[in-house]
């Protein structure tokens, strides 16, 4: 059987790989964009800090070792550009040589990713305006990051706008932040969104929060970005504006798309078409608090998709059983978590909603009050299933936001929580975890 995989970074590889340890016999080429396979995305901002010591270690395995260990055709510099679903074939161009190539396949794995956005803003093409995605992208953010580089511009305050800023204020650089909305960190709630806007400027970042960007000045670099409020000069740009799943060579297949044009899946990643599955950035998932298709594109949800695209390739039927929402992101000396839905989603799903929140201590009261932590409980007031949380603080924030995905993966109610038995010992906990204290609240 051949199989062709598009894309060949985590659910890609991850599909891979399960078809390789599950079967035999079959013929499996890779066809990626770009040069590098299977590497950590979400460790690119802390290069530029300076945590993460090369590029290099975020390489899980190159090229060389899928071809050479396990057997598997990866094609670097490939961009596929049409895929003909009646005779089973995939077109790709050859980047370093600008042939096309056909290949035939048996079953197709879409795990094409996503694209960082870019408005078409006047003056985008300076140089010095950057958007990060891959390993190329960081290195040649570093390059550009000279001496001379004193005043960064980040256009948005998500999971890398965040990051990077972080990042950049370790290197000594002044950072200002814009959005076009009225608070950084919008997976939370306004409520929790101050916390982090509190540490923004405690750390010294400049925010401008609602102010859209318009465009960029300079001759050949860019020299400032202009918005609706006003013009800043900067040395650099990063566009952090959110991605968009990379599908438009699918246009014309008759494979359907989802929210935000992802590729529709079922459970087993199965899409429109037959023996043509997809996984990752690219797709959409199921989430099972909403109980309806979402796009919420993380390393994660890549990786667990592209195994369970693997496992159904090879023949071993294998649902993916959906998620919850749970991210988690270090922003100075505070843990932003957060699972399930916001109090904003839940009212626009429909819920009759609820919240609860507390402030506690990361250990118990008495042993230290020096970790303070802010959880907030979101349930349904009429049937009480936990619906969400959110827990901002400087430490046991991830252990805790974690015991939340379990327990909304299980479809918990509130009350639940109170009987969880959770470890305790004053230099971990109290008593009473902080969200079994919040649900000891809940009306």
């Amino acid at each position: 059987m051949n199989i062709v995989v598009i894309g060949g970074d985590a659910a890609g590889m991850s599909a891979a790989m399960q078809i390789v340890r599950n079967t035999d016999g079959h013929t499996i080429t890779v066809l990626e964009k770009g040069e590098i396979t299977s590497y950590g995305q979400c460790g690119l901002p802390y290069v530029l800090k300076g945590v993460v010591d090369s590029t290099e270690d975020l390489i899980a395995r190159n090229p060389e070792t899928f071809r050479e260990k396990y057997g598997i055709d990866v094609r670097i510099r490939h961009e596929v550009e049409q895929v003909d679903c009646d005779r089973k074939k995939v077109y790709a161009r050859n980047l370093v040589d600008g042939e096309t190539v056909e290949l035939k396949y048996d079953k197709l794995l879409i795990a094409s990713g996503a694209s960082p956005i870019v408005p078409p803003w006047n003056g985008q093409h300076l140089d010095g305006i950057y958007t990060l995605k891959t390993i190329p992208d960081i290195e040649e953010i570093m390059e550009g990051t000279t001496k001379a580089v004193q005043q960064v511009t980040i256009i948005g305050g998500g999971y890398i706008g965040l990051e990077m800023a972080e990042s950049y204020r370790a290197l000594g650089k002044q950072v200002r932040i814009i959005d076009r909305g009225g608070q950084l960190a919008k997976i939370f709630d306004e409520d929790m969104g101050e916390l982090v806007h509190e540490e923004a400027r405690e750390n010294g970042l400049e925010l401008h929060l609602d102010e859209s960007v318009e465009g960029f000045q300079g001759q050949d670099h860019v020299e400032a970005v202009v918005t609706d409020k006003g013009t800043y000069e900067s040395d650099l740009v990063l566009v952090a504006a959110g991605v968009t799943p990379n599908t438009s060579f699918l246009e014309g297949t008759g494979i359907y798309k989802g929210i935000k044009d992802a590729v529709a899946v079922n459970a087993f990643m199965e899409t429109s078409i037959m023996d043509i599955y997809a996984a990752g950035d690219c797709a959409v998932q199921y989430h099972r608090i909403k109980e309806k298709m979402d796009y919420i594109p993380l390393g994660t949800h890549a990786n667990k998709q592209g195994q369970i695209a693997g496992l159904n390739i090879a023949g071993i039927r294998t649902p993916f059983r959906g998620i919850v929402g749970t991210s988690i992101l270090k922003f100075f000396d505070l843990t932003l978590g957060r699972t399930g839905l916001s109090e904003r989603e839940a009212v626009q799903e429909k819920f009759s909603v609820k919240t609860m929140t507390v402030q506690s201590t990361h250990e118990a009261g008495y042993y230290s009050k020096e970790n303070p932590m802010t959880v907030k409980v979101i349930y349904d007031a009429g049937t009480r299933q936990l619906l969400g949380g959110q827990i901002i603080g400087k430490e046991g924030v991830d252990k805790r936001i974690d015991v939340l995905a379990t327990a909304l993966f299980h479809k918990m109610k509130v009350d639940d929580l109170q009987d969880l038995d959770l470890s305790y010992a004053p230099p971990y906990n109290s008593v009473w975890d902080p969200i079994q204290q919040a649900a000891r609240k809940a009306d």
